[in-house]
């Protein structure tokens, strides 16, 4: 099981950018796929980006697609996310996520039942 702790949130204006991160340890594996979600209040939670850890395939959803870039530091075992261009339909919590990879198609890990270990979320807030 791997242990997540993202940072890097806060309150920001529309336009501003923030960049995340999660910082991993206990049992982890190079052939990972890492995830970031979000949730807004009353909303399910909902898929942002996610990249293999080995090789950087990565996927984004289409509301931020162009805006954010997920990337990793594989000697740091961290994962960031860099949001630029910030609008208020961006406020949320922020969770990270982590999976073994299966050898399974990219769309897999769009969804939130496909991964084993989260962190506790951290708060972006992007005022109009």
């Amino acid at each position: 099981q791997v242990q997540l702790v993202e940072s890097g949130g806060g309150l920001v204006q529309a336009g501003d950018s923030l960049r995340l991160s999660c910082a991993a340890s206990g049992r982890t594996s190079s052939n990972y796929a890492m995830g970031w979600f979000r949730q807004a209040p009353g909303n399910e939670r909902e898929f942002v980006a996610t990249i293999r850890w080995a090789v950087s395939s990565t996927r984004y959803a289409d509301s931020v697609k162009g805006r954010f870039t997920i990337s990793r530091d594989n000697a740091k075992n961290t994962v960031y996310l860099q949001m630029n261009s910030l609008k208020p339909e961006d406020t949320a919590v922020y969770y990270c996520a982590a999976a073994k990879f299966r050898g399974v198609d990219v769309l897999y890990y769009t969804r939130t039942n496909s991964y084993d270990s989260w962190g506790q979320g951290t708060q972006v807030t992007v005022s109009s």
